[in-house]
């Protein structure tokens, strides 16, 4: 597969085939069309002597400085050199290969002005596994992802390191002139635009958020099947995702995870065996299975539909337009306008980004409720001993496993909302910023907490169910669900019914694994005929 990049249609499952599985990148000939013709109206602006921000001035505060020609190619080489000033962690792999295969497609769209060799160079390094080295923090999310974006744009020049593939698992970091080398690049000079068309723009945040929403996703389909596994061995119904219900209140996320809930579950015999007994209704974190996670469902959606139109945006500043096409030509020539605004601004981003990581909270919380309801013999049904220990009191069981689910929802609740920050910069030019990219490392985290409670639910789920025959005067074993039964054979590939105590950190990180490779799905979706 070769993910062609046109700057109109790239998706953040794209993204993910990139980052992750390192698919290769093409640019199509009409966007190499759009990127030449976008070139010759900067070359045509640049010839023609007049003032263009970010073509012959400086930058942010220093906008009213005017630099001669001979010096605009030093312009563009120090706003990259300056602008690396990044603190922190360091980037990981796919976070680097999304925020350059999202760069290369914002590119693509021909408003930025910069040389067809400055794309290709890009789309290079990518098929050739050079990954620049990028710390993490530093950027404001306004203008745009500026530190990370140019300590990515530093290896163009053959300086900065990069880490550079070197077989399977194996990498070699080296200076940037070593590692365009290594793909066969020579390093290039800046020529007018390109400096600033590099490094202003939201691709950092765009690119993690691109990989949060494909995870996202995938975690709240993991989630409802570990809430219907926990409902069923628990003993409790299913009823409460009955259609009638939804019906009459049909957000989409709730009548979608419903509709999971009773799909994961069909054809249960322990359902069955119980359907008709004497308890009313369920707790809040078995009975609002639907409501919860559906809401959780519609956030994903939210922040989806704003990536989805950020991945094919033009986000960097100046931009380059045809003169014809706009109303207000702020400078340019007559085939040529030149437009300051304000797309590399990251709230568009930031405020999904922090709805989103609230979302995965609550569904972190009510995961949390549900492993409680498991574990704690004051809440458990009588068949479950205490903690799922068959020999409770000499044994602990998942006790612990609880309290560390507890700690990381905690952790998730204190991560705060970036974007509610505001920290005026660039002698006060630049007064309101988003902090986009911190709130997209925020939600990161997020997810890999609810990702671990979420794993915990479904290890105390797979062993509460080593304990449901015996509720029922049942003449053998009881079959679970179609989905339920799947996800527990393979739990049960990767940790065994707990009969003694053992460190229980390993069950929890072999089934965290096997959500995260998408694994949980793979099964159930062979179990219910959907593969």
């Amino acid at each position: 597969m070769t993910v062609e990049l046109d700057g109109e249609t790239l998706t953040p499952d794209e993204v993910v085939a990139v980052a992750r599985e390192d698919e290769r990148v093409a640019l199509t000939d009409d966007a190499r069309e759009r990127i030449r013709a976008s070139r010759e109206r900067v070359v045509d602006v640049v010839e023609s002597g007049e003032p263009v921000y970010g073509l012959n001035t400086g930058f942010g505060d220093l906008v009213d400085q005017r630099i001669p020609p001979e010096r605009i190619e030093q312009l563009q080489t120090n706003l990259v050199r300056s602008h690396a000033a990044g603190a922190g962690r360091e980037l990981a792999r796919e976070e680097v290969r999304a925020m350059m295969v999202t760069r290369i497609n914002a590119l693509a769209k021909g408003y930025s002005g910069v040389r067809e060799v400055v794309v290709d160079h890009l789309v290079a390094m990518c098929n050739a596994g050079v990954h620049p080295v990028v710390k993490s923090r530093g950027s404001l999310g306004a203008s745009g992802d500026l530190a990370p974006l140019a300590h990515m744009s530093l290896v163009l020049l053959g300086e900065g390191e990069a880490d550079v593939d070197d077989g399977p698992d194996a990498t070699r970091r080296l200076p940037g002139d070593e590692a365009l080398a290594a793909a066969g690049l020579d390093p290039l000079s800046l020529a007018p635009k390109e400096g600033l068309a590099l490094v202003n723009g939201t691709q950092l945040t765009v690119g993690v958020a691109a990989l949060a929403v494909v995870d996202a996703e995938r975690l709240v389909r993991t989630a409802d099947l570990a809430g219907a596994f926990t409902t069923e061995v628990a003993l409790g119904t299913t009823a409460s995702s009955d259609p009638a219900i939804h019906d009459v209140r049909p957000h989409d996320g709730q009548r979608e995870s419903a509709a999971r809930v009773r799909r994961v579950t069909a054809g249960s015999e322990v359902v069955e065996a119980h359907r008709n007994c004497d308890r009313v209704q369920d707790a809040y974190s078995l009975r609002c299975l639907p409501q919860v996670h559906g809401a959780v469902r519609d956030a994903v959606a939210h922040l989806r539909a704003a990536v989805e139109v950020e991945l094919n945006s033009a986000t960097d500043n100046p931009l380059v337009f045809p003169a014809d096409r706009v109303d207000d030509r702020a400078s340019g020539t007559d085939r040529a306008a030149v437009l300051s605004g304000g797309n590399f601004h990251g709230a568009p981003l930031a405020l999904r980004l922090e709805y989103l990581r609230l979302a995965l909270v609550d569904l972190a919380a009510v995961s949390e409720r549900r492993i409680d309801r498991l574990l704690n013999p004051n809440l458990q049904e009588a068949h479950l001993p205490p903690f799922l220990a068959p020999d409770s009191g000499v044994q602990s069981g998942y006790m612990i496993a609880q309290y560390t689910a507890a700690a990381l929802l905690n952790e998730m609740r204190a991560l705060g909302a970036a974007s509610t920050d505001n920290t005026p910069v660039s002698g006060g030019q630049e007064d309101h910023v988003s902090m986009s990219a911190g709130s997209a490392t925020n939600l990161r985290r997020a997810l890999a907490n609810a990702r671990t409670v979420v794993a915990t639910e479904l290890v105390c789920a797979a062993q509460a169910a080593e304990f449901v025959d015996d509720a029922f005067d049942a003449d053998g074993p009881l079959a679970l669900g179609a989905g339920t039964g799947a996800a527990y054979d393979l739990i049960r590939q990767v940790v065994p019914p707990l009969s003694t105590d053992r460190p229980v950190h390993a069950d929890v990180e072999a089934v965290e694994s096997l959500l995260d490779r998408g694994l949980f799905e793979e099964a159930v979706a062979e179990a219910l005929g959907d593969a």
